[in-house]
């Protein structure tokens, strides 16, 4: 990959490294980062756009596409399309608190003029959701009937229950894009495609971004400190605390975190990566292993707004009742 780093961009690595589980390279002044451009061109583009922004608004740590010597954004190299992302410099320290970065990043990306059409869900996500819930039910019949194995026959059976809990969010959601009770922080902002603490990272990756609503982010944090039975709630009081300092969250917001919650989309996250495997005794362990982690989450989830301080009764925010309390 040197190689083409040389003859396509003119660049002489002098060192080798890694971040984030990604190999780059390192001339006297730059960090670079060769990806495999898998999504449309528009997608890669717009994220491209975004990135640039972030660099012009300080955030000097984002990993931005940089074209060829002949001028031209993707490389072909054995059939294989590339970018080449090119970082200033790596963050290794964080001035401010978890909470407060994310907000300063969501501060400063809602003055972005323009909204995405190809990595925006913002204001989509019944729609998505209920694309989701259907192909799903649909791929999985097929994978079943052509793997009878145990991991499928558990898949087959819980699946009911993820539709169900699934149609509870989307009720939820749809009930919720009623409420009137919102403010300017509900505006678009540039996000995460699963936010696990990336403000945290020496890198701001292009390829993770997307446009939708705050909430998107808070709601994957929290999500996958709900599900790991080793963190305390007080983490996540600590993060919203100190993100609210900065970006205090309306009614409407609260609702949009709740439904997010609720959605279980770390089960199709892990059901989507399963699909193109067939290690399928370990994805029937781990399929156990969540199931049972999902009935904590619920209680956790349950327990979310008292362990917040945010009173649902005062402030009129519904709840699904059947989640254990």
């Amino acid at each position: 990959m040197k190689e083409l780093l040389l003859v396509n961009y003119n660049i002489h690595a002098i060192e080798q490294l890694s971040v984030n589980e990604r190999t780059g390279y390192r001339d006297k002044n730059y960090y670079y980062f060769i990806i495999s451009s898998v999504d449309k061109e528009m997608i890669h583009l717009e994220q491209a756009a975004l990135a640039y922004y972030l660099t012009e608004n300080g955030y000097y740590h984002t990993a931005i596409p940089i074209p060829t010597i002949h001028n031209k954004w993707f490389v072909e190299k054995d059939n294989q399309y590339y970018m080449v992302l090119r970082v200033s410099d790596l963050r290794n320290d964080q001035k401010s608190s978890h909470g407060e970065a994310l907000a300063e990043f969501h501060h400063v990306s809602a003055t972005y003029s323009f909204e995405p059409k190809e990595i925006s869900s913002y204001g989509l996500w019944k729609e998505l959701w209920i694309q989701k819930l259907t192909a799903f039910e649909q791929k999985i019949k097929q994978e079943a009937s052509a793997n009878m194995n145990r991991y499928y026959r558990l898949l087959v059976d819980s699946f009911p229950y993820i539709i169900g809990i699934s149609e509870n969010a989307i009720q939820y959601l749809q009930e919720s894009e009623t409420e009137k009770r919102y403010d300017q922080s509900d505006q678009g902002v540039f996000s995460f495609r699963r936010y696990r603490g990336n403000m945290l990272n020496p890198i701001i990756w292009m390829d993770d971004l997307v446009y939708d609503h705050p909430t998107r982010d808070i709601a994957e944090f929290i999500r996958y400190r709900l599900l790991d039975d080793t963190v305390s709630q007080e983490e996540i009081v600590t993060f919203l605390h100190d993100y609210q300092r900065e970006r205090p969250l309306s009614i409407f917001s609260w609702r949009l975190l709740y439904a997010r919650l609720t959605f279980p989309i770390h089960l199709f996250d892990f059901m989507e990566e399963k699909f193109h495997g067939n290690s399928f005794e370990q994805y029937y362990e781990e399929l156990k292993n969540m199931l049972q982690k999902q009935t904590e989450y619920e209680y956790r989830l349950g327990n979310l707004f008292h362990d917040l301080n945010v009173d649902v009764e005062e402030l009129a925010i519904p709840t699904i009742e059947w989640f254990v309390k």
